[in-house]
């Protein structure tokens, strides 16, 4: 039980303590007069022994015990009640504000004692000061240059370079070269050779590359040899780079299995950029090496390509299933995925994928890295199987189908049945290559029963061939497959439209293309077949405005150009439609050396009046195509116009031999030979084509007009002539009327003004009038009938006209 003297203490040092009243008080709350036992052990009780505890009481409650003693129940305050000097209102100085540091006096009174001023900085603390500058700058200097500022970057390592010099000279000069910082010097080399390798100096970050190697100091500097082996292959010195990366290689332990394989592939690289294949062979085969877990798709496709060089068919295949073999991470659900099938169809004989299923795969699955870079892991292995099938089916059997029939059975053995589906569709193409389109169509059509997105773009390549083969329906009906497959497949579109183009449904054809361009806006075979559609339907200025879009795309795209100025040409823009040309035969991916587009030009220069430059590129376009009966049939009438019949006989021999039928052109040569004086060998050549082609009537008046020029007998010539024209009638009469100025001297030249006042901007004039010949030839009336003609400048596109069915008379050559 409790002692009397410790429950009154208890009491009073309630009282004090809290203010409760105790002994039945009404406002009691703790009564400890029903305490039957004792209560436990506190920290003041231990303090005390029970007969002599108010005796010994703390130093710090030396009143208490005081009063405690006395019987006194007067309260001792626990702790000082005066203020701390805080009031709720505040002075009106600092009206209210709380300021217990005195910041506001500099407005609101006299500014507080300005700060001491501190001591000069001790020589460790300005070294400790450069040596962190020096980090920020080298900090500084990889992050510009990982964000693609490499003159930044190089820029703030040449300053951390310099600063990092300036430190070691002043620890020189303070004799504190013991507290060299190592690390930070190496850190600083190693900055500016990456930085100036990574600007293309190449001999300087090699300088800096063997100061860092051949300092011993810097542990593990040899490793950064590899870094010297790239600057060396790099440059195409491949030899020193297989040094460094050798030298290299002894630098690194054997437990660090990981870097050593790499450092073998780039060997193995260098050998093969030098045509070593069986050394290249032997670095890559050391990446076999535990099982091939260090064997990559990269080196797996390179030994494939080493095989290959030296022929070695089963090597190819056991390579080939290394490489199907080949554990990854990311590729367990490879197949799940449509990263296969992203990379495959690179090859333009083969049609790419649409992007609809993708789109919706990552809508729902999101764009993590993580995932990105799986899918990025799963391209380029699709990339490198496919590539390596593609290389070698066509030559590991006895034929190309027996090698695609092997690669397509291991793909589908292994686990990569999408790219086996791939694999079909490349042996379509290689029969397309083979012109064998029977056989690419079979093919195409087995993949009516197999999944919808195989059988989308099967479809579209069935198109494809059926339009090449000018079977539109069935080109049309698999277009309509193709795209209720794939609404968004901007190719079928394509085909689609194209369908519809060839049967003359040119404003649907144009839906279609803009259908096409609104799924794919870089679908260039949309935009390039919409020019083509609007100028069809005679809209050359929205025909403009696709080309236009279409040239800033490709930039040098020659049938663009083409396009463009023939667009000006015809919307009478000549001076801008010269320039395209011009562009097209002076661009760096043009064609110097095209004949249409000099013969384009210079029907362009004939509109503008310049004969000498048309003269030229006419010249140019017969050079580079010497049968271009409209580019031969101008040079020869401009000869004949400047009166040298001597240089036009070559161009309408050359006519004759191209159309050997034609006999408008051997007497072209003989008018040439009468108009030179050279008479006999004239009369000789009308002999010629006399006997050849006995019923040419122009020929009998040629061959009566010369004899008579000669003073030789010709009334034999004269009476088959009759005997001709009497046939032409009774076979052919003539209304009445009809020849009323047959006879006339002049009607010549009225003929060839009539004709020449019909002349499309372009053409050729015809040559002059006949000047009066000096022997009489009124003899022979038939003489002045001749038929004339208009001579087109080349370069007209228009296929419906043909210019060299037109008969040429001698009254094309001036008189004698």
């Amino acid at each position: 039980a409790m002692s009397f003297g410790e429950t009154r203490l208890l009491q009073n040092e309630l009282v004090n303590d809290y203010s409760y009243s105790v002994n039945g008080m009404p406002d009691s709350q703790y009564d400890f007069n029903h305490v039957s036992q004792q209560p436990p052990p506190s920290a003041y009780m231990r303090s005390n022994n029970v007969g002599s505890r108010m005796t010994s009481v703390p130093q710090s409650r030396g009143a208490f015990g005081r009063t405690a003693a006395a019987g006194a129940e007067t309260a001792r305050p626990m702790t000082s009640n005066r203020a701390a000097g805080y009031t709720a209102a505040g002075n009106g100085r600092d009206k209210g504000n709380f300021d217990p540091l005195n910041q506001g006096s500099e407005v609101l009174g006299p500014t507080a004692p300005a700060l001491a001023k501190k001591a000069d900085l001790s020589p460790e603390e300005k070294l400790r000061e450069l040596e962190v500058e020096i980090h920020r700058l080298v900090e500084e200097s990889a992050i510009s240059r990982e964000a693609g500022d490499m003159g930044s970057a190089l820029e703030k390592a040449k300053e951390a370079s310099k600063k990092e010099r300036q430190l070691y000279r002043v620890r020189d000069q303070h004799g504190l070269l013991e507290q060299l910082n190592v690390d930070l010097t190496f850190a600083v080399c190693l900055n500016l050779a990456v930085q100036f390798e990574a600007n293309g100096s190449d001999n300087e970050a090699l300088t800096h590359y063997t100061q860092i190697v051949k300092n011993k100091q810097y542990p593990g500097a040899g490793r950064f040899r590899v870094n010297m082996g790239n600057v060396y292959y790099r440059q195409g010195k491949y030899p020193g780079a297989i040094r460094m990366y050798r030298m290299a290689l002894d630098q690194i332990p054997n437990n660090v299995q990981a870097h050593r394989f790499k450092i073998m592939r780039n060997i193995g690289h260098a050998f093969f950029k030098m045509h070593q294949f069986t050394d290249a062979i032997d670095s890559y085969e050391n990446l076999l090496m535990h099982g091939g877990e260090h064997l990559d798709f990269m080196t797996g496709f390179h030994l494939m390509l080493c095989y290959y060089a030296l022929g070695d068919k089963d090597k190819m295949k056991s390579g080939f299933l290394k490489l199907l073999n080949i554990q990854q991470a990311g590729l367990e659900d490879f197949e799940d995925d449509d990263a296969d099938v992203d990379i495959l169809m690179q090859s333009p004989d083969v049609d790419r994928p649409t992007t609809s299923d993708k789109l919706e795969k990552n809508i729902t699955e999101g764009d993590d890295a993580l995932r990105e870079d799986v899918k990025r892991r799963q391209r380029d292995a699709a990339r490198f199987i496919v590539n390596a099938a593609n290389l070698m089916g066509p030559v590991i059997e006895k034929t190309p189908i027996a090698g695609f029939e092997w690669v397509i059975e291991a793909l589908n053995t292994h686990g990569f049945p999408g790219i086996a589906s791939e694999m079909e569709i490349a042996k379509a193409s290689h029969f397309l290559r083979k012109k064998d389109f029977e056989s690419a169509i079979e093919v195409l059509k087995s993949f009516e029963k197999k999944e919808p997105s195989l059988m989308a773009r099967a479809s579209t390549n069935l198109s494809f061939l059926y339009f090449l083969e000018q079977n539109f329906a069935e080109a049309e009906k698999f277009a309509d497959v193709a795209v209720k497959a794939d609404r968004y497949n901007a190719r079928a579109l394509v085909n689609k439209g194209n369908c519809l183009f060839v049967n003359a449904e040119f404003e649907r054809a144009k839906e279609v293309y803009l259908e096409a361009i609104g799924v794919s806006a870089d679908c260039l075979e949309a935009i390039y077949n919409l020019g083509l559609v609007n100028m069809h339907m005679g809209k050359y200025t929205e025909a403009l405005l696709a080309f236009d879009k279409l040239h800033s795309i490709t930039h040098a795209n020659c049938e663009v150009m083409w396009q463009l100025g023939d667009i000006h040409d015809r919307l009478g823009n000549e001076q801008k439609a010269q320039e395209w040309f011009s562009l097209l035969l002076t661009s760096p991916k043009g064609r110097p050396t095209d004949p249409g587009v000099l013969a384009r030009i210079a029907n362009i220069c004939h509109k503008a009046e310049d004969e000498t430059q048309a003269f030229h590129y006419h010249l140019e376009s017969y050079r580079y195509w010497p049968v271009d009966m409209n580019v031969i049939t101008w040079l020869g009438i401009y000869y004949v116009k400047q009166e040298m019949y001597e240089a036009a006989i070559p161009f309408f021999h050359r006519a004759a031999e191209i159309q050997p039928d034609e006999v408008k052109w051997l007497l072209m040569v003989a008018s040439c030979y009468r108009r030179m004086g050279v008479y006999h060998r004239a009369l000789k050549l009308y002999e010629d084509i006399h006997r050849q082609h006995p019923q040419e009537v122009e020929c009998l008046r040629y061959l009566i007009t010369i004899c008579k020029e000669m003073g030789l007998k010709y009334e034999h010539y004269a009476a088959e002539l009759k005997k001709l024209e009497r046939m032409q009638e009774l076979a052919n009469p003539e209304p009445q009327g009809m020849r009323g100025h047959d006879d006339d001297e002049d009607s010549g030249g009225a003929t060839r003004q009539a004709s020449q006042s019909q002349l499309k901007p372009g053409f050729a004039e015809e040559v002059m009038d006949p000047e009066p010949a000096p022997f009489e030839v009124k003899a022979a009336p038939q003489q002045q009938k001749q038929s004339t003609r208009r001579l087109v400048a080349t370069g007209k596109l228009d296929d419906d006209e043909d210019w060299g069915n037109d008969e040429l008379g001698d009254d094309l050559l001036p008189g004698m």
